[in-house]
Order: C-alpha cells, then structure tokens, then sequence
C-alpha cells in the first residue's frame, strides 16, 4: 500500500570498535541479505556502505561506512535509517507479502474493524501487526484482500 521507492530495511544503533564500524539492528528475513543489497541512508550513499559480517543468531550486522575512521564518528550515525530502493526486491511467491505494502491497510476481525497498520513488531514469537489506536495484533493466520485493502484476523 505504500507508494515509496525506498524500503526501511535496517537501523544503525551503535557503533562497534574502534575503527568506526557500525551495528544495523537489520528488518530482512536473514541479517546475511544485507551483503548483496544496496544500502543507503540520509547521509550515507549506497556505495559508502560495506557488509562486514553478520552477528550469529541476531538480527545484527556489522557495516564499515566510507569516510567514517573512528568510534566518535560512528557514534553521529546512530540512529540513521537504511534503505534500499523497491526495485531491488527480489520477487514473492504466491501468499507472500512485503511488510511495507500491508502499512496502512485496515484490520477487522469477525466483520468489525479494528484499526489500520501503522507498522509491524516481532518479539521472537512472530509477527505482530501494530495498529493506529495502539492495539497490537498477531499476524499469524491473517487472510490479505489487497483488492479491499483488508486483513482478516481471527
């Protein structure tokens, strides 16, 4: 349901070390895609951006930013956003989803509507649609109606 071009794929949240390398809190199915995608954000071009390596059994990568040499610099990128652009999407297979097109959709449970996503969680025990008025909902056995942009839940 989102028109934009750029999908939120990761976040910086630290620096790592010394020598200015960085930890990405990553939103992929697997922290490794982060080696073959184009990763960029405000201030940090695609081509500035380098994987390193994947921290096992985590959603964390680590990345070595062009131009960023020490622990204080790495320090201002925190907080930064990663991107990359939707073309670069591999494509679904059937009764796939990308999380980014269901933001926005409206959720109804047993005909009665419950609020739009305004984004998704995952604590560990599967996706958890987040919803305007501030309910959370389990996505797990949800029906998508892209044609009436809705998601039955039970």
């Amino acid at each position: 349901m989102t028109d934009s071009k750029n999908i939120l794929v990761g976040k910086i949240v630290a620096p790592r070390g010394i020598r200015g390398e960085v930890r990405v809190q990553t939103f992929t199915e697997k922290p490794s895609d982060f080696q073959k995608l184009a990763v960029f954000g405000d201030k940090i071009p695609a081509d500035a951006l380098h994987f390193v390596w994947a921290v096992p059994n985590a959603d964390v990568v680590v990345m070595r930013v062009d131009g960023v040499c020490d622990r204080n610099a790495a320090k201002t990128l925190r907080g930064t956003e990663l991107f990359i652009n939707r073309d670069d999407l591999p494509a679904l297979r059937d009764g796939e989803y990308y999380q980014a097109d269901l933001i926005g959709m409206m959720v109804v449970r047993d005909g009665a509507e419950l609020g739009r996503i305004v984004c998704f969680q995952n604590f560990g025990a599967g996706d958890i649609m987040e919803l305007d008025n501030g309910d959370m909902v389990s996505f797990r056995g949800a029906s998508v109606d892209f044609e009436k942009k809705t998601i039955t839940v039970k």
